[in-house]
């Protein structure tokens, strides 16, 4: 775990690949993936962050992504750069199903168990969430979970219209570790290579959800 003030080199190009990803620049999504396995991210890391963001970002903008990547590797490959693969993810536990699974990865990063209106009017949402978001994709070892949050505190940061979920995934950023400066340090990455208006408006719900805990 980080224990530093500021995200590292690995953290921070994880941020702008996901930024761009879900905003679909893929010119500037190819930059980033560069700079990203010149950190060290490896490329089933990547490729895992990629993955993930089309349970945020929808199915299109993570294939144009993925396309992007595998453009980025053939051009590096080209110029004699090897870059490392890094691990597989391992198989998903036989003992249990995948709902019970992504039931305790979902509560243990939420900080509790997650009911709503929302799910009762839809409860296949529910079970998608559990089995399939947090079951399948959360439920792979090749990216932590400090990971995944930052990818997808990152992408939702660069939508429009889904600040409840940002505020969301704030919140399960610092339950899987992640401090204040660290978080401070994403939207400073955003400011810098995103977009004001994208750190800007993570900076104002950031401060909510600090605002908030502190009164709670």
């Amino acid at each position: 775990m980080n224990h530093d003030q500021r995200l590292d080199a690995r953290q921070q190009s994880i941020v702008t690949i996901a930024a761009f990803t879900a905003n679909g620049d893929m010119d500037d999504l190819s930059t980033a993936l560069n700079e990203g396995l010149d950190a060290g991210l490896t490329v089933n890391e990547i490729k895992e962050v990629l993955v993930q963001l089309y349970a945020y970002a929808g199915f299109p903008r993570s294939l144009n992504a993925l396309n992007t990547f595998m453009g980025v590797l053939k051009a590096r490959e080209a110029k004699g750069i090897k870059d490392a693969a890094g691990r597989e993810a391992s198989p998903l536990p036989i003992n249990k199903s995948r709902i019970e699974l992504g039931t305790e990865i979902q509560t243990r990063l939420v900080g509790g168990p997650i009911s709503g209106e929302v799910y009762t009017f839809a409860p296949a949402i529910d079970q998608l969430l559990k089995s399939h978001l947090f079951g399948d994709i959360f439920g792979r070892d090749n990216l932590n979970y400090q990971s995944r949050e930052i990818a997808t505190i990152a992408a939702l940061a660069s939508m429009k219209g889904v600040n409840s979920q940002l505020q969301a995934h704030f919140r399960i950023g610092m339950n899987t570790g992640l401090t204040e400066a660290q978080l401070n340090s994403l939207i400073s990455v955003l400011q810098s290579k995103v977009g004001k208006p994208e750190a800007d408006n993570a900076n104002e719900i950031l401060h909510m959800v600090l605002s908030n805990s502190a009164r709670s």
